[in-house]
């Protein structure tokens, strides 16, 4: 699916040098925008600095750059978190998450095609890709309210079937936007083309690898549609990246009760990840209101508890993770889901 190319870094640099700007503008006005901060900020006067064209431009330029990601609704959840509805400049809806201890979730695309059944996102197929300075404005917009420090590419969207769009951001985010390249955060189902595009870009992210099996057949049933990769192969891949850029990977595991919780699982994952450099990271599943045929459970926070205790002491680093905002019924793509569902029968 073909993207606007007035939603992308590289149209919005391009029509900078149109304005007489030179590396040193464009990369103030970039890190000033990507930050949050006023084009006025910093010790020298724009009308000193800047060629007068782009000063001229500048309101203008910096009030369509605000409405790329509009705030929609805000939806604070106990654990200090707060999912945000955005509004995008064509009027869809994304969503953003901001998460405990300076971190925020962005959404890569409208909708998503993977069509994972634990994840309402993926109940609407794939809308439209969400730009370059779409994905970089929903970090814009966040900094509004609180510092973000980490940026998760875990929201709605498959980021690698996004990929050009979401390198282009990760790039600026890890330059202009001051995020340390380890705090940005990709996340995907496995697409092969990821483990080639990753390391040859000038930002290396880490990589967080949605795996929630260790069955082949089982994964295939969960994520219908993502690239066939066994989890062996998956975990190699993710080994290689690891260690070719020093971050270990984190493995995402939506527990699933009498799915994934089984002790036959357990055995698998001691079995992929010990001694591996990677972090697996146990999310008790968020219920899906709505999604046809589905009769999914999470697990118990004790049974969770033991899990994350026995692959300890097999020799795996796990987490044990609140899926965030889950107190306002703000698993991806639900507050989306709400507000079109609400739209369509008015």
């Amino acid at each position: 699916m073909r993207d606007n190319p007035d939603m992308r870094i590289e149209t919005l640099r391009q029509r900078l040098r149109a304005l007489g700007a030179n590396p040193r503008h464009e990369q103030r006005v970039l890190r000033l925008w990507s930050q949050a901060l006023p084009q006025t900020a910093g010790k020298r006067q724009v009308e000193h600095f800047l060629p007068a064209p782009l000063v001229a431009e500048l309101p203008a330029i910096t009030d369509e750059l605000a409405a790329l990601a509009r705030l929609e609704s805000e939806h604070p959840g106990e654990d200090g978190s707060a999912r945000l509805l955005v509004r995008l400049g064509d009027g869809q809806l994304v969503e953003s998450v901001l998460l405990p201890r300076d971190g925020l979730c962005v959404s890569t695309q409208v909708g998503c095609a993977v069509g994972c059944t634990f994840c309402m996102t993926g109940t609407t197929g794939l809308i439209r890709q969400v730009g370059s300075a779409e994905i970089v404005a929903q970090v814009a917009l966040a900094r509004t309210k609180r510092p973000v420090k980490k940026v998760v590419f875990m929201g709605m969207g498959e980021p690698a079937h996004n990929l050009d769009n979401v390198m282009e951001a990760i790039e600026l985010l890890g330059t202009a936007g001051n995020i340390g390249h380890n705090n940005l955060v990709f996340s995907t189902v496995g697409d092969p083309r990821v483990f080639e595009t990753l390391p040859r870009g000038p930002v290396k992210p880490a990589l967080a690898l949605s795996l929630h099996t260790t069955r082949a057949d089982l994964r295939e049933q969960l994520l219908p549609r993502a690239p066939r990769l066994t989890p062996e192969e998956l975990v190699e891949a993710g080994e290689t990246y690891a260690r070719a850029t020093g971050y270990p990977i984190q493995y995402q595991w939506t527990l699933l009760e009498g799915i994934n919780d089984t002790d036959a699982e357990l055995e698998g994952v001691a079995r992929l990840l010990a001694g591996k450099y990677a972090v697996m990271n146990l999310i008790p599943y968020n219920s899906v209101e709505g999604a046809d045929g589905n009769d999914l459970r999470r697990p118990s926070w004790e049974r969770a508890a033991e899990m994350a205790r026995r692959l300890h002491l097999r020799g795996v680093l796990t987490k044990l993770r609140h899926s965030a905002g889950q107190d306002v019924e703000g698993g991806c793509g639900q507050l989306r889901a709400r507000v079109v569902g609400v739209a369509a029968s008015a």
